[in-house]
C-alpha cells in the first residue's frame, strides 16, 4: 500500500472513532438530562396552625431545609371545621394546635398518619403525652384553666372550683368559647372528668352561667375583658395568663385544684401525598430539634412560648412557675375526644347562647 492510500485509510479510521465518541457523549448527555428531569422536586407543605410562634417556625424550617411552606394560621375551632369539611378531599398536610382531644378525634376517624415518632428523648410530660399508635406528636404542655385576676382589686380570690358558683363572684367570671378556642374544650372535659361525669359537668357550667358567666371567643378577648373591668376573674390558658402578667404587674395567676394538663401537638394528614407526609415528618423533627425549640421559646415570648417542654434537656422560660406545687390532672384524649363535638354543641347552645 502506497503512502497516499495509507494516509487516506488512517483519516477514515480517525473519522469513525471521532463520530463514535461524539455519539457516546450525546448518549451520556441525554441520560444525564433525563436523570435530572426525573429528580423529585420539593412540594409545598401545607401547615394548619393555631400557635403564636408558627410564622417564625415555618420561616426557620424553610430556611433550614429549602422546603416551601404554606401556613394557614387561625384559631383551633375554625381549623378543625376546615378539616371536617374537606375530609374527603383534604388540602392540609400538618395540623399543629393545643389539645390532644382534637387529635384523638381525628385519629378515630382515620384522618391521621400513624406510626411516626421523632428520634428524641422525652421527659415525663412528653412520655405521658405520646399516643400508643403514634398518630400525633406532643410539642409542649400548658395548663387549662389558669385563673387570672387583678390582685389590687380582687382581695379574696376563690380557692376552689365550687367557690366560683358563690354569689360573691356573680357576674365576675369570664372564659372562652370552646367552638373557637382549642384549649377550652379540654378545660370543660377536665371539669367533667374531675366532677365524675358529663351530667355533673353540665350541671356545674349551667350553675356558673346562672351566676353570670361571661363568654368571649378566645384568650385575648377574655383577658381584655378582665383588664377593662368587665370581669374580675378570667379562666384562660396558662401561657396567655402568664403572658398577661408579664405585661401588667397588677395581674396574677392562680391555679384551682385540679388544673388540666394541655398538650400542644402535631398530626400529619393520612391522605396527603407521600412526599408531603415525608416533609411533615421533617417539620416535626425540626420543631423538636435544639434549633426548633429555640424558635418555639422565642417566637411568641408573651404567649405560646410560655410552655413546659416535653424534652429532656430543655428548660421552660424563667417566667413559668414550677409545676411542683400545682395539682394537675391528665384526661384521656380518646375518651373525651369522641365527645368533643357533642359537648361543644351543648355548651354553645346552652351556655354561650
Amino acid at each position: 500500500m502506497n503512502r497516499t492510500s495509507r494516509r487516506h485509510k488512517l483519516l477514515l479510521i480517525s473519522g469513525i472513532i471521532t463520530a463514535g465518541a461524539v455519539a457516546l457523549a450525546g448518549c451520556s448527555s441525554t441520560k444525564a438530562s433525563s436523570s435530572a428531569s426525573t429528580k423529585p422536586s420539593k412540594v409545598t407543605l401545607v401547615v394548619y396552625s393555631a400557635q403564636g410562634y408558627d410564622h417564625a417556625m415555618t420561616a426557620a424550617f424553610t430556611k433550614a431545609t429549602g422546603i416551601p411552606v404554606k401556613l394557614d394560621d387561625n384559631s383551633t375551632g375554625p381549623l378543625l371545621t376546615q378539616i371536617e369539611a374537606s375530609k374527603n378531599n383534604p388540602d392540609w398536610g400538618l395540623l399543629w394546635v393545643d389539645g390532644a382531644t382534637a387529635f384523638a378525634g381525628l385519629d378515630q376517624q382515620g384522618l391521621l398518619q400513624k406510626g411516626f415518632e421523632p428520634t428524641v428523648k422525652w421527659d415525663s410530660l412528653g412520655q405521658a403525652s405520646v399516643p400508643s399508635d403514634k398518630s400525633y406528636t406532643p410539642t409542649g404542655v400548658t395548663l387549662m384553666a389558669a385563673m387570672v385576676y387583678d390582685k389590687t382589686k380582687m382581695t379574696n380570690p376563690p380557692s376552689t372550683w365550687q367557690q366560683l358558683l358563690s354569689s360573691t363572684y356573680k357576674g365576675e367570671v369570664g372564659m372562652n368559647d370552646p367552638s373557637q378556642s382549642g384549649p377550652t374544650y379540654p378545660f370543660i372535659a377536665g371539669m367533667m372528668n374531675y366532677l365524675s361525669g358529663v351530667n355533673a359537668g353540665e350541671s356545674y357550667f349551667t350553675k356558673l352561667k346562672a351566676n353570670g358567666l361571661i363568654i368571649h371567643p378566645t384568650n385575648g378577648p377574655t383577658l381584655q375583658a378582665l383588664i377593662s373591668g368587665q370581669i374580675k376573674l378570667a379562666l384562660v390558658q396558662s401561657s396567655a395568663g402568664i403572658g398577661a402578667v408579664l405585661g401588667d404587674k397588677k395581674l396574677t395567676v392562680k391555679y384551682l385544684d385540679p388544673v388540666t394538663v394541655l398538650p400542644s401537638a402535631i398530626g400529619i394528614d393520612a391522605k396527603a401525598p407521600a412526599a408531603e407526609r415525608a416533609e411533615a415528618e421533617k417539620f416535626i423533627s425540626f420543631v423538636l430539634s435544639p434549633a426548633g425549640q429555640k424558635v418555639m421559646q422565642s417566637g411568641d415570648p408573651t404567649g405560646d412560648s410560655l410552655y413546659y417542654p416535653v424534652l429532656q434537656g430543655v428548660s421552660p422560660l424563667p417566667a413559668l412557675p414550677s409545676l411542683a406545687g400545682v395539682k394537675t390532672q391528665t384526661i384521656d384524649p380518646y375518651t373525651w375526644g369522641t365527645r368533643e363535638a357533642t359537648i361543644n354543641t351543648w355548651f354553645d347552645g346552652t351556655i354561650v347562647r
